[in-house]
């Protein structure tokens, strides 16, 4: 029935799929770099959504000379008296670049403008500037593709939990994070409003339903590989060199050297 909650991909249909669309990715990045295109993807979405481990799937087996992150920090005093997209622009791709923006220049649309860290005006000014930017981006020939992490409210407290108890994952949840529990109308209202004003036919949103971080995964990088037109490009043909003959050339002895002790003889 249409609305019920789908259920959770087991474990091995996600690997050997996830593995099949990171293999297109190479692929895809291969085909970045030999045409010279500029991708630019864009993940937002609340706390917890699942962005992050969307991105570090998606990277996993890139090159990262050809795709990189960019997970920009609190602005500088410097960076506020800027225009506001100037710190994001230096972080656009080259010719054969892929740029994935974990957060971007919708934090003004989202987590300053309900925690009133812009005022009212500079808000306002970024729903009627963003459109334009991204119109700009697109003309320039820069493909950019724009994904929206969508988490339930009782999904995101479970995962808050989980990152409480985990020592491993602790790291990964700050005040800010728990006080967006507080807000959860106020961001939902925000996210709404920044769609009318920033779904555009030449930089649309694309929603990724992530209560199955599995299953938002997949979908999401098979509609990224689904959105560029790119083709399989031939690697150089590389073969390895004959190994030359001795020189005559010893190895100093090891005492003469400081090796890390063999911890794993301990196990």
């Amino acid at each position: 029935m249409a609305g019920e909650k789908a259920a959770k991909l087991p474990r091995k249909v996600y690997e050997k799929e996830l593995l099949r669309l990171q293999t297109e990715l190479v692929k895809l990045q291969e085909w970045v770099r030999a045409e010279g295109a500029r991708l630019v993807v864009v993940f937002e979405g609340r706390d917890a959504a699942g962005k992050g481990g969307t991105i570090k799937r998606v990277a996993e087996h890139l090159n990262p000379r050809v795709a990189r992150i960019a997970a920009l920090p609190r602005p500088t005093e410097r960076e506020r008296s800027q225009w506001y997209f100037q710190r994001y622009v230096e972080h656009l791709p080259a010719a054969g670049e892929i740029v994935l923006f974990d957060r971007s220049w919708y934090n003004r649309a989202g987590v300053e403008h309900v925690m009133g860290f812009c005022s009212k005006e500079e808000y306002q000014l970024f729903l009627r500037q963003c459109p334009i930017f991204e119109r700009m981006l697109v003309e320039d020939g820069i493909l950019l593709r724009k994904y929206w992490f969508s988490v339930s409210d009782s999904e995101q407290q479970e995962r808050f939990r989980r990152r409480l108890e985990d020592p491993l994952r602790r790291w990964k949840l700050s005040p800010m994070d728990l006080e967006s529990i507080t807000h959860w109308e106020a961001y939902s209202r925000a996210k709404d409003e920044m769609l009318v004003h920033t779904d555009i036919t030449e930089a649309p949103w694309f929603i990724v339903e992530s209560d199955d971080k599995r299953r938002a995964r997949l979908n999401m990088i098979a509609h990224l590989l689904d959105s560029v037109p790119y083709h399989d490009v031939p690697p150089p043909v590389l073969e390895l060199p004959p190994r030359p003959p001795s020189t005559g050339y010893e190895r100093p002895p090891r005492d003469l050297q400081t090796y890390v002790p063999d911890h794993a003889a301990s196990l």
